[in-house]
This record gives structure tokens, sequence and C-alpha cells, in this order.
């Protein structure tokens, strides 16, 4: 199903086909020991999961030595399809349950990836820490992630956006950004992507300063 990705991005290496591919395999492996994907969801991995976090990678290029932080990462996403795209990007993932973990740690592992470290933690735990992006897919409401995130945002902008927290949303918005008192960026995934289940699907980008 590496195919699907292929028909939104291009130049793959061979190194990057072999590792996407291999999610195909692991994750459902890994699901049966420590459920991290929805039961039905897990045949539609590649456009439910990994497309859907790679959804950031078509709205910026992160540049080499960006520095990355994916808040309640679960499973691994959307850090582990990011850093699988960008290599040159360190990723830190953080949860605050352990054994989602050891299913980002094993898979890392087993298809190589050098640019992932690994936090057992909350986002409002760490101290003395900044980086340039804060990700996450689906986590808790935007006014609690942006309290979570701001103060592990070092204030930038050095690339296509300004340094920030960008995350990954579905349904009916407004209210959620009303309570946030925020005004994100907001892009629609099914102008991304043509494909139904991004239909009520959001990436929602909240520069810091």
């Amino acid at each position: 199903m590496v195919e699907v990705l292929q028909q939104y991005f291009s130049g793959f290496t061979a190194e990057q086909a072999l590792q996407f591919e291999a999610l195909g395999k692991l994750y459902p492996q890994w699901n049966e020991k420590i459920n991290v994907i929805s039961r039905k969801d897990i045949d539609s991995l590649y456009i439910r999961h990994i497309l859907h976090s790679l959804s950031i990678a078509a709205v910026i290029e992160f540049k080499a030595g960006t520095k990355i932080i994916d808040i309640g990462c679960g499973g691994g996403f959307p850090g582990i399809p990011l850093a699988i795209f960008f290599p040159e990007v360190s990723f830190h993932m953080v949860d605050s349950i352990n054994k989602k973990l050891t299913v980002v740690r094993e898979i890392s592992q087993q298809i190589g990836l050098k640019n992932i470290t690994i936090e057992h933690t909350r986002a409002e735990n760490i101290k003395d820490r900044q980086f340039d992006f804060v990700v996450s897919r689906a986590v808790t409401s935007l006014k609690n992630l942006w309290q979570w995130s701001k103060p592990l945002i070092r204030k930038a902008k050095e690339q296509e956006l300004p340094n920030g927290l960008i995350c990954l949303k579905g349904g009916d918005l407004a209210q959620e950004i009303s309570e946030s008192g925020l005004r994100p960026h907001i892009y629609r995934l099914e102008d991304i992507f043509d494909e139904d289940i991004f239909q009520d699907k959001f990436l929602l980008h909240v520069k810091k300063g």
C-alpha cells in the first residue's frame, strides 16, 4: 500500500520506501500485543494513519536540523511517518502511557530510524527544553494543547511556517477554536488528498508569538 503514499509524494529513497512498506507488516503485529490502533482501522493503516500523518509534510517542508516534539504520540503518529519522510529532522516522541511508547521504540528500531528519541512523561512536565514545532494528532482540546505546547516552542520564523503548533483534528471545530481564544490557520485535508476519509479533517497551525 506504499502506492497510495506515492500518489501524493514523489522522490522517496529506496530506504524510505522500504521503511514505509515495513510499517504495513509491523503495525498489525504489534497491535495484536498492544492495542494502539482500533481493530477496524488497522486495515486502512496507510490512508487513515500514515497518509494522515504526512498531511503535515504536504503543508511544510521542514528544514534539516529542525527539532520537533510529538505530544501524545500514542503508537507513533504523526511522528514515525514524519521521521521517515524527514530523516534530517529530529523528533522527540512523548506520551504518558509507557506501553504505547514500547510500540514506538520497537518499530523505530526495526526499521532503522535514527532521528527519534522517546520520553515517558506528560508534556506539561517537560522543563528547560525547546523545539521548533509541536505536532499532535487528535490528543486533546486546542486550548489544552496550546497551553502545554507554548512553553516548549522557541519563537522563530526560519522556514515556510513560523515556529508553532501543528495539530491534526477532525469534525466541527468552531466551538473548540472559539474556546481556545486562538486564531489558527486552518488547512482542509480534502483540498490536499482526494480520499473520502479526509472530508471532515483539518490541519491547524498556531504560530508562536
